[in-house]
């Protein structure tokens, strides 16, 4: 690993999968995994190609039952491009010599190089160099081009590029009882002589989808079609020391693409009309030049790096490309099929970092949840509910996506699941609708289509909240918190907990930010939402004092995660951690033994502590004060120090949410979650999930650490509120940002200074508020503050 790459040398199989999802190359249209092009799906490899929202729904039987399940379709691979010598076997890594290899993804250009010398005996050595890309000019082109040097010896090599669409979805031990056969009516042709095409259809969403390659070298190119594969064949004539070049660039569209008419038709036009891989090098460099600019980050050390390839892949999931498309935040990028690509609560952890650099990405991910704001409204009305109640998995339209039984690798047992409970995704699409629209000042998103989502995200957490006479406040009962692994009550009859911690304190702030809000439209659009929801007065009034009344458990001097939390047993959690070492899915570890994590008091992740994440001190003790509560800092600390006894960090989640908590409330401790938080994918902290898809929220969630969690930074009022806490081994760094029609604003913390530039515009000048005071930049001003001690 060094500043701008990441490399892997040797090869190990048992690596492979992780390697493949680090190595992913995507542009927001599309991605595909970091596969070597000459190995094809099997228990070592996984090749995947994903376009964004592109899913098909599929009913399997499952433990007797049926069961629909909506998946991300892994598309036809455009990868395939074997080679061997005439009348030998095929060379693969697995079934050959491996002499040397070398994997090094270029985060500063987006190309993965790869280096292999496979042994052909008798001192004869192939020499195979590759160069791959996933275009991020033009977001429908990828090219590989693949350099052969024969080594002792000359010859002929013979080698065969495919389309291939015979694939389906097995990325997921998990769910390969599940139907994976996503792709029907696979056709291949020829269109020219150097370029073979194949198209096929989604079984039951019919999204079209087209593939076309063109593949050139020194030898005539010959096509053949083996249907589902459409193949190209060449025999290079090698010299001993002379490297033969074979280039395949390959366009891909689907019928969800704007300004087309054919799938089909656009690949084949794409392809011929692409340059040669040198040709169309130079605006992908460019493109990744400007991205890497826009998004500058300058942190020093280890730490530095792992940013980088964090950020690298979440561009590569959501770029400026993003914003062109109906898509939401699907939780493990583009790299795979875990949770089959849905969308759930992650953009929570993804937007806040993207909302001040690329707004127009966020502005484009909320559009999504817009889009699907009536489906939203529908599902409220089945369960008997007004408003919007947002599903907590979401995939092509809306509807609830969240499985209805899930495996316990541990036991083998098929268990409901019950995590569709998880209401508080809605606060979570209410939230960032609010920090996008602070951070990038778009009044007109905020006073249409904003406000339609949160007012119908306050009509459902008003209508979900119940009087109780006894306690003379609003309760929400039958939810699932951000924990996860409680999901009942002991021995209870059905599912759901009463009044969630975090699920009522954020839908206080959902009510209290919506009231602001309508209360600042301008007349006449308050008036035409009045029309069309049929707001009143007396609505308002309702949520006003909902928002002032709903109950937050307490026990023991801590917030409780949920009512009754307090009355759970204690879990032995050394006896665990002695028996099983690794205890992070407490879950399937207590379920294979006949128990359940629904008796005691240990949570997956962050729940509670999520509060601290999301708002800042003042603003936490504010939304408190609003229920008639106190927060002081000493229960908060006490509240703290309970939980983080008392979670078992079963996601990748958990360590970021906690260094940015312990940051400010327990520093010497922050920075081992820190760097949990950093090291979740590169090491597979979770043991094996990486391999499956990265986790996109983690690695956002990072970026967004450094860039508000440490130096404290809010868009607020028209204004950069900023109250650093440098950690000792993060307390030099800078970065960019663009915040209200500046772009590249600077800041830099070093050693008790924070520098703030804002480069010239005509744009108005910048509030800058410390806690000790406030100072104004014109555009063109640079200023050095010394911050409190």
């Amino acid at each position: 690993m060094t500043g701008w790459t990441w490399e892997y040398e040797g090869y190990d199989p048992a690596d492979a999968r992780l390697r493949e999802s680090l190595c992913t190359l995507g542009n927001g249209y599309f991605a595909t995994r970091g596969a070597l092009p000459e190995c094809t799906a099997d228990g070592v490899h996984y090749p995947g190609t994903y376009v964004a929202g592109c899913y098909n729904r599929l009913t399997s039987e499952v433990a007797g039952r049926q069961v629909e399940n909506e998946d991300m379709v892994n598309l036809p691979n455009w990868l395939p491009l074997r080679f061997r010598l005439p009348g030998e076997p095929w060379l693969t890594p697995d079934t050959a010599t491996v002499l040397g290899h070398r994997e090094t993804l270029h985060l500063s250009s987006g190309l993965l190089e790869r280096s292999t010398r496979y042994d052909l005996g008798a001192g004869r050595a192939l020499l195979v160099r590759q160069q791959r890309l996933v275009h991020m000019a033009d977001p429908h082109l990828a090219a590989l081009r693949t350099e052969f040097t024969a080594e002792g010896f000359s010859g002929t090599l013979e080698t065969e590029a495919a389309l291939d669409g015979g694939v389906t979805n097995a990325g997921v031990p998990r769910y390969r009882e599940l139907d994976g056969r996503h792709l029907t009516h696979v056709l291949t042709g020829t269109a020219t002589s150097d370029t073979v095409w194949l198209r096929c259809r989604t079984r039951t969403s019919d999204v079209r989808v087209a593939l076309a390659a063109r593949l050139t070298s020194g030898a005539p190119v010959g096509s053949r079609h083996d249907r589902p594969r459409a193949l190209q064949t060449t025999r290079l004539d090698l010299a001993a020391g002379r490297p033969a070049t074979v280039d395949k660039i390959v366009a891909l569209h689907t019928s969800r693409d704007p300004a087309i008419s054919d799938p089909l038709h656009a690949a084949v036009d794409r392809v011929g009309r692409a340059g040669g891989f040198d040709e169309l090098l130079r605006p992908h460099l460019t493109a990744w030049h400007q991205l890497w600019r826009r998004a500058e980050l300058d942190v020093p050390g280890e730490a530095g790096r792992i940013l980088r390839l964090h950020l690298f892949h979440v561009l590569q999931t959501l770029s400026p490309h993003t914003a062109d498309l109906d898509v939401g935040v699907p939780a493990r990028g583009l790299h795979g099929e875990a949770y089959r690509g849905h969308v759930f609560w992650d953009e929570l952890f993804v937007l806040p970092y993207l909302n001040l650099h690329f707004p127009e990405v966020s502005r484009a991910l909320l559009h999504y949840r817009h889009r699907r704001l009536e489906r939203a409204r529908t599902a409220a009305r089945d369960a008997g509910r007004r408003g919007a109640m947002y599903p907590w998995q979401s995939g092509s339209d809306g509807r609830e996506e969240t499985q209805q039984l899930h495996l316990n690798p541990h036991s083998g047992r098929w268990l409901p699941d019950h995590s569709r409970l998880q209401h508080h995704v809605g606060s979570a699409i209410a939230y960032n609708v609010w920090q996008y629209c602070e951070a990038s000042g778009d009044e007109e998103f905020l006073h249409t289509k904003g406000a339609e989502m949160l007012l119908q995200i306050s009509r459902f957490w008003a209508d979900s909240a119940t009087y109780d006479e006894r306690l003379g406040r609003y309760r929400i009962k039958g939810v699932v918190g951000p924990d996860e692994y409680h999901d009942a009550y002991p021995d209870a009859a059905g599912p759901g907990l009463d009044d969630n911690a975090y699920t009522n304190v954020t839908a206080t702030w959902v009510l209290t930010r919506t009231l602001d809000v309508l209360r600042g439209l301008p007349e006449p659009r308050r008036r035409e939402l009045d029309e069309r929801t049929g707001l009143d007065a007396g609505e308002l009034d309702a949520w006003d004092h909902i928002s002032r009344t709903l109950h937050v458990p307490f026990h023991n001097g801590v917030i409780s995660q949920f009512e009754g939390y307090g009355e759970l047993a204690e879990l032995d959690w050394r006896g665990y951690r002695r028996r099983y070492g690794d205890i992070r899915r407490l879950d399937r570890i207590l379920e294979a033994e006949g128990d359940t994590v629904n008796r005691y008091q240990a949570s997956k992740q962050a729940d509670v502590l999520m509060l601290g994440y999301l708002f800042s001190p003042t603003e936490l003790q504010g939304v408190f004060r609003r229920l008639g509560l106190s927060l002081d800092e000493r229960t908060w600390r006490r509240t703290v120090d309970h939980y983080l006894h008392r979670t078992s960090h079963g996601s990748t989640l958990s360590g970021l949410v906690h260094g940015r908590v312990l940051a400010r409330a327990r520093r010497a401790d922050a920075w081992k979650f820190c760097q949990e938080a950093l090291q979740a994918d590169i090491a597979d902290i979770q043991g094996g999930t990486t391999g499956e898809g990265i986790h996109l929220g983690a690695m956002a969630g990072t970026l967004d650490l450094v860039q508000r969690g440490l130096t404290g930074l809010e868009p607020r009022g028209g204004a950069l509120w900023l109250d650093p806490v440098p950690l000792p081994e993060l307390s030099s760094y800078g970065f960019t940002l663009r915040y209200h029609g500046h772009w590249g604003v600077r800041l830099r913390l070093e050693h008790g200074l924070l520098e703030v530039a804002v480069p010239s515009s005509g744009r108005s000048p910048i509030d800058v508020h410390l806690p000790d005071r406030t100072v104004r930049l014109q555009p063109g001003e640079t200023d050095q503050l010394v911050l409190p001690g």
